[in-house]
């Protein structure tokens, strides 16, 4: 059985390597109010936002990971309720590593 083609095409035009998590987060559109959230999955170089937000492509975005200030993001894409996202500057690679194990720290509790 092959694999979906546009999810192939998708996953080979990243720039990264995506992790699955499930870590939840603050985010917020400038000049907003920060909020919770969730991403799914995260890469040094993006992630994938859940979220109630009304995103569109091209919107910025400033995300705070567990234990880090905020990061400035840029939506790529938006499916209903998910929205991909690429960070401004990349996660160094003890970031997300980091980060990931949050995540597995979480799903475990």
């Amino acid at each position: 059985m092959s694999a979906n083609p546009q999810f192939e095409q998708d996953r080979k035009r990243r720039a990264a390597e995506r992790r699955a998590v499930q870590i939840g987060i603050k985010v917020r559109r400038p000049g907003e109010t920060w909020f919770s959230s969730h991403i799914a999955d995260l890469s040094i170089t993006g992630f994938r936002l859940q979220s109630f937000m009304k995103l569109r492509p091209g919107d910025d975005l400033w995300i705070m990971l567990p234990g880090f200030e905020g990061r400035r993001a840029r939506v790529l894409w938006t499916r209903g309720h998910e929205s991909g996202c690429s960070f401004e500057r990349p996660l160094h690679p003890a970031i997300l590593d980091h980060v990931v194990q949050i995540g597995r720290r979480q799903a475990d509790a």
